[in-house]
């Protein structure tokens, strides 16, 4: 099969490969670009962006607006034609203020989930700046697009619908996700029922990206195979040299084996799919972890009585500090067996 382009907003791209935007740090300009460079699209995680900035204790708003406004120009600089977007999660504190400065910096697309994204039209005043959902029903997509239509005369630019193998924060019921029963196949063709009003009313196709549990050609072959427009692959991208974590953090997925994957609950309030290290295993057994610092990254958290904090989890872990930090992990983690470059992953793709 020859696979085929994907056309988002008026941007299109040589092939439907989506990357993942994961926080905290995995994904930022340096795989994003890479990833756009060789024909997909590059997305990166706004999620404490700054995190490395050095005064990002003592202010976090200020170093993450830096670090957004450094990194969209970053990538853009290296790679000035391709399709490059930043994923925000809905219960970020000040996320319309986020949302505006990628708008405002440029940015391609803006992608969200981690809850619905309801009010996301209100922050993207420019409609050069594509806004693509993230969804796990076909449900969650009328909500959105209905009051998207009706309260701001907008629709989507493209859908992310994630399933039940993805990496990190699940919008499913842990039952969902063990039973497994989930199909992307109907789901699929549900989302394209849905969205054919709004292509008429708006002029324009809006695609339909799938994640969660994609890792090679023959899955995204499958993916298009079912009626998928694009397939987002996350964890796969971690296995490369540009990949922005530690080192430390890439070689982890290297030596994980099947079993060391683990569904958890998050602080945020849905099921995650992590690696199971030091730091998980005393979290099973019941511990819990007060924070050295509080960066009130996220709304409706309540520091000192949440089991741990996930800001300070995932930077340990991005820092390479991989048994005392949270790792999210796809289903698919496990087969990384080397790390890659962008350009050698995207060989199976163009042949």
């Amino acid at each position: 099969m020859k696979l085929p382009t994907l056309e988002i907003n008026g941007l299109k791209t040589e092939f439907p490969i989506f990357l993942g935007g994961m926080g905290i740090g995995i994904t930022r300009s340096k795989v994003a670009s890479a990833v756009a460079n060789e024909g997909g699209v590059g997305i990166m995680s706004g999620v404490q962006i700054g995190y490395d900035e050095p005064d990002f204790d003592q202010n976090p708003f200020e170093a993450n607006l830096r670090a957004l406004a450094h990194h969209i120009k970053s990538a853009r600089e290296k790679s000035p034609t391709g399709v490059l977007g930043i994923n925000f999660m809905t219960v970020m504190n000040r996320y319309g203020d986020y949302v505006k400065k990628a708008v405002e910096e440029g940015i391609d697309l803006i992608v969200s989930g981690a809850g619905l994204p309801l009010e996301l039209p209100a922050y993207v005043s420019s409609k050069k700046t594509g806004i693509v959902p993230i969804v796990s029903s076909g449900r969650a997509l009328k909500l959105i697009l209905r009051k998207w239509d009706t309260k701001y005369t907008r629709t989507a630019d493209a859908v992310v619908l994630e399933g039940t193998h993805a990496g990190g924060h699940l919008g499913f019921k842990n039952e969902e996700i063990n039973e497994d029963t989930f199909s992307f196949r109907s789901v699929i063709l549900d989302l394209k029922n849905i969205l054919k009003q709004y292509e008429q009313k708006y002029s324009r196709k809006i695609p339909v990206v799938v994640a969660g549990g994609f890792y090679n050609r023959q899955d995204v072959e499958s993916a298009i195979e079912w009626g998928a427009d694009g397939v987002q692959l996350g964890t796969r991208f971690i296995g490369t040299e540009e990949c922005d974590a530690s080192e430390a953090y890439k070689k982890t997925f290297v030596t994980m084996k099947e079993e060391d994957i683990k569904i958890i609950t998050s602080p945020v309030g849905l099921p995650a799919r992590v690696y199971e290290n030091t730091f998980i295993k005393s979290l099973i057994e019941g511990e819990k972890i007060i924070p050295d610092n509080c960066t009130r990254c996220i709304r409706d958290c309540y520091p000192g009585k949440n089991q741990f904090c996930i800001s300070e989890a995932l930077i340990n872990a991005v820092k390479g500090k991989v048994d005392q930090g949270l790792i999210f992990t796809g289903s698919n983690g496990y087969r990384i067996d080397e790390i890659r470059t962008v350009k050698e992953i995207f060989k199976e793709f163009r042949d």
